[in-house]
């Protein structure tokens, strides 16, 4: 069964840009200028009468229905009680620090390479949109620990510590969270193949760690952190710091923000959940912006099914009045089908036309990008 790591490596990516150093610049360079963001923020303003995600205490007694009403509603929720310290949280947001501070030269010294999925670099969806964004990551797919020896080269275990820990931390709040999910949708672990036997556990899941920074910009109207797109996920948990940034996009109302929440992660429904979920719970397009007098900080953790197991509308979720709408697909086959077609690729493992209105979700599309078939991989 292919890894994770394996089924990036299928789908390379090639970026034509220069890892910029963002602090040397005093004006918006026009590569990153983009245009109609003015009309975007102006949705997300009028967005405050709609509300904003909901918090969910994964303590009270009624989580799994808080949890089915967001995912159906929102495709997006905070959660509390989530049992991961603040003192994890404070490490990882410390370790993120200290790599994006490092000097770009240094970083580059770690850089991701085109047939490769951990390293530094620029965001893996740049190639399908005209303009830059105003970032920098760095994915973690298996161990750190050669990558952070070319950035730390006489402390790096302390840093490859902590992303151990997190990552621990991370995998059972996943599960946790996933069987929240699926139980909200009447689906227990007997029902799934690639359950544990005996304690729930996901065997095999795969999982990759993005650590990201969006630091302060001389023109923030005109500049994009991270453009509009979704997860390939089952769900993916981020924490962001306490600078704002974050945003979904809520049908019928438009851009919403996603506040910072002391101590809060954010969750947010993937593609395989859209599909495993029969629409009912669909994927959400977000994006980041970013500010003018303070750099932002997040990490996420993308999680997802073994990579070579088919996932599929699950039965429980399916009925003469709701058919499947998308055929079977592995993560690892989705992501080829995500490299090509980027936010099209719901519509692209859709079994039913769109004229079957009936069956439609209203959610396959989420066309913001520019697909030019360069094999780029969202990773959040």
């Amino acid at each position: 069964m292919p890894s994770l790591s394996e089924a990036f490596r299928a789908h390379p990516v090639h970026l034509h840009h220069k890892n910029p150093d963002f602090h040397s610049l005093q004006e918006l360079p026009d590569s990153y200028a983009w245009t109609h963001l003015d009309d975007n923020n102006l949705a997300a303003d009028a967005a405050s009468d709609d509300g904003v995600p909901p918090v969910i205490d994964l303590h009270d007694p009624n989580a799994t229905s808080l949890v089915g009403h967001a995912c159906k509603t929102w495709g997006v929720f905070q959660v509390v009680n989530h049992g991961i310290p603040a003192s994890l949280l404070q490490d990882i947001e410390s370790a993120g620090k200290s790599l994006f501070s490092l000097p770009t030269h240094q970083k580059l010294k770690a850089a991701r390479s085109p047939d490769g999925v951990s390293g530094y670099g620029l965001a893996r969806i740049a190639s399908f949109f005209p303009k830059l964004m105003w970032s920098e990551g760095f994915t973690i797919v298996g161990s750190p620990l050669d990558h952070f020896r070319q950035l730390w080269p006489l402390d790096y275990t302390k840093y490859c510590d902590v992303v151990v820990e997190y990552e621990e931390a991370m995998k059972k709040l996943a599960e946790k969270l996933t069987w929240l999910v699926l139980a909200s949708l009447g689906i227990s672990n007997q029902d799934i193949q690639w359950a544990g036997p005996r304690d729930g556990g996901l065997q095999g899941a795969c999982a990759a760690l993005q650590l990201n920074s969006y630091p302060t910009c001389p023109d923030p109207d005109r500049a994009m952190g991270l453009a509009a797109h979704t997860d390939s996920t089952i769900l993916t948990i981020l924490y962001q710091n306490a600078i704002s940034g974050l945003q979904v996009l809520k049908e019928g109302t438009g851009w919403v923000t996603v506040p910072p929440l002391p101590g809060g992660l954010v969750i947010n429904i993937g593609d395989l959940l859209h599909i495993l979920s029969n629409g009912l719970y669909p994927s959400v397009l977000h994006r980041v912006l970013v500010n003018r007098t303070q750099q932002r900080l997040s990490a996420a953790y993308l999680y997802g099914p073994p990579a070579g197991v088919k996932i599929s509308p699950h039965p429980k979720v399916v009925g003469p009045s709701r058919p499947p709408l998308y055929r079977p697909v592995t993560w690892h086959e989705y992501l080829g089908t995500k490299a090509k077609h980027f936010n099209e690729a719901l519509s692209c493992v859709r079994v039913c036309g769109p004229k079957n209105a009936m069956f439609a979700d209203g959610n396959d599309t989420h066309g913001h990008g520019h697909n030019n078939n360069n094999n780029s991989v969202p990773v959040g």
